[in-house]
Parts: structure tokens; sequence; C-alpha cells
């Protein structure tokens, strides 16, 4: 399905090492929408000074219709919008607008314009460019492009991306199916954080912070841990992620988490000279047995889990750790701030009809 570059650490460095697959077959929205989340006049698609240009191909059908007042709210920032560029039948302005709603919906400062929908010399690919503005920053506005393919299921900025009025659906159903690590919170799937993590990776350790701020201020989501370790730059990730299914099997989910953040904290210690030591101290703390469980995470059964972990996060555009999805919208969280990332997820919970009430007051991370 998809696979997309791995990279571990945050936006802009890779302090501990990149591995790329030789093909992008399809990625999700993580970089044309996780850097856009904190651009104020902006996003991460392809940026274009000049105005759109006019295509009028003999066979284009034109498609004039602008975007509601309503989806649009009036800015300064937007030149008008000209007929004459919409020669693409498809996508529609209101499919656009749904798609970018469902994108930046959360942030109630973001305000946009579809400006063109053209008509390209490929057969069907159509594209879109969208006047992107901040109402704190009236008069000030940049401009994004991306393509959209025929069939109306993908988008092409950096990567190839999913489209449409709801571009996470098939993600959140891939998720609810599949999706059985170690869970916390509620039973129901309703509202899924699914978090894809390297128990030998430092920021995934420093995420945990924002994980348990995440189960306090919403009780209603289900929590799932997904095992992705990356063995090219940690070496015993794949070791701690076994040994902590083995945990699981032998003493239940509740028991894993205990024996993750055990290994979280002792991170420092997965080292050639250190890891039997450092992973035995973890699983005596969940309630295992060491013995028992290092045998156990040998086993063919426990390595074909794990792999099975990673291999859906590959499946779903994955390409670092930490990455938390959200009703199947996947977000390199390492680049979000936590207030954000809470406005992301009451906003993908309410557009999939999960009531959640949320504090006025954004939560203090400890």
């Amino acid at each position: 399905m998809r696979k997309a570059f791995i990279v571990e650490g945050r936006a802009g460095r890779r302090p501990h090492g990149v591995r790329r697959a030789s093909v992008v077959k399809k990625s999700t929205f993580v970089w044309a929408a996780g850097i856009a989340l904190l651009a104020t006049t902006g996003s991460s698609f392809a940026q274009q000074p000049a105005a759109p240009s006019t295509q009028s191909p003999a066979t284009a059908q034109a498609s004039p219709q602008a975007p509601t007042p309503q989806a649009l709210p009036k800015t300064d920032a937007f030149p008008p919008v000209n007929p004459k560029n919409f020669t693409a039948a498809s996508p529609t302005p209101e499919t656009v607008n749904a798609f970018l709603k469902a994108l930046w919906g959360y942030d109630e400062n973001r305000v946009w314009s579809v400006a063109a929908v053209l008509a390209t010399p490929a057969p069907g690919v159509s594209k879109v460019v969208v006047f992107v503005a901040d109402k704190t920053q009236p008069g000030k506005g940049s401009q994004t492009v991306f393509f959209v393919t025929p069939d109306g299921k993908h988008a092409i900025a950096d990567n190839v991306i999913d489209f449409g009025a709801k571009p996470y659906a098939d993600t959140r159903a891939l998720l609810q199916a599949k999706a059985d690590g170690p869970a916390h919170g509620a039973k129901s799937k309703d509202l899924m954080l699914v978090e894809f993590a390297d128990l030998q990776c430092p920021h995934c350790k420093e995420f945990q912070t924002t994980m348990d701020n995440l189960a306090q201020d919403f009780p209603q989501a289900r929590i799932v841990f997904e095992n992705y370790p990356i063995t090219e730059i940690h070496p015993y990730a794949f070791r701690a992620a076994a040994e902590g299914e083995c945990v699981r099997k032998a003493k239940g989910d509740d028991a894993f988490f205990t024996y993750a953040s055990s290994v979280f904290e002792l991170q420092e210690g997965l080292t050639a000279e250190r890891v039997d030591a450092t992973l035995t101290s973890a699983v005596t703390k969940a309630g295992g047995d060491p013995v028992a469980i290092a045998a156990c995470a040998a086993t063919p059964e426990i390595k074909a889990a794990v792999e099975a972990q990673k291999k859906l996060g590959e499946d779903i555009g994955v390409n670092e750790t930490p990455m938390l999805v959200v009703n199947g919208h996947v977000l390199p969280v390492s680049q979000i701030p936590y207030e954000v990332l809470k406005r992301i997820v009451a906003y993908q919970a309410g557009q999939d009809g999960v009531i959640v009430h949320v504090q006025p007051t954004l939560s203090t991370l400890k």
C-alpha cells in the first residue's frame, strides 16, 4: 500500500540518521499537512509566486463556481476569483473546500480561497491553486499548489497524498480493524489515537508526556500503542518491542505500559553492554519473569507480531517516530505544539460525530 521515507527526529534535522525507501508509492498528508499545521499564511505544498495561469483546452469543461462564503470567510488577502481559471471538470471547488476543511478546519484563523482548478496536458490530471491567509495577519497571504489525479482519490504535492471530502476515512477504518496493539482508555473505537513509536527513540520518550495529557484531556479516546522499531538506527528497538509483546501476552496491556514506561526511563541503557540489565529491570517492574520473557521474545510468533505492527504503520504512510494517527489523520507530532494537537483531536472527533468536552483552558504539560 503506502510507503514513504523514514525519519526519526524533528523538522529540519535528522539527529539519528535516515533510511529512504527505494520507491515512494503513496504517502499520507504527513508533510503536506504536518508542516502546514505550524504555518499561519501558507502550507508546505509547492509555493508559486505568480497568479495562476489560464489554460483552456478544447476538451476542458469550464467550472466557474466559486467557493461558498460560509466555507471561505472574506479577506482582503485574496484577489477576485476568475471563472476562466476553472477549466477542469474535476475536482469541483466544493470538493477542494471539503478536503481543505478536513485538513485545516481545526484552525479558526486560517482562511482560504480556491483560485483555480486547471486542466493540464496530462489527461485527467488537474492543477489546483489555493490562496491561504490568516485572520490575525490581514493583508497577507500565500499560494498553495497541488495536482489531483484522474480518479479523484489522490493529490500530488511533494508526495502522493489522499484526497477527497473524507481523506482520512480509509485509514481510520483500517486501523479500527487492525490496530490491535496494547491499549488503554475507552473501549469504543469511535475516537482512536494510535501511536506508532520506537522504544529506543529519544523523541518517542519525550512524547509520552503528550500522550499522558491526551489521555487526561480526552477520556473518550481509545489509545493504542503500535511498535515501529527502526532497527537501522536503533539496534535494540526490535528486541525491546518483542519483550514488550511478551510482557503483554503474559500480564496484560497495563503491564505492557508499565514496561514501556520503564524502557523509556532507562533508554540510555539500551547499549551492547547494558541492554540485558536494562530490559531485565523493565520486565521485572512490569511483574514479568525476565528469563521467560526473553525466551518468548525469541519465538517466531512474537517476532511476526512486531513485524505486523510495523507493517501496519508502513501501510498507512508512517515515516517517522513518533507518529500519532487521530481517527485516520496521520500526524508528525514532533512538529506540533500540544495546544494545536489538542485542537486537531477535538476537531477530528467532531468531524466523525464523536462528542468531546474540551476545557476552554489548555492543558499544562507536565
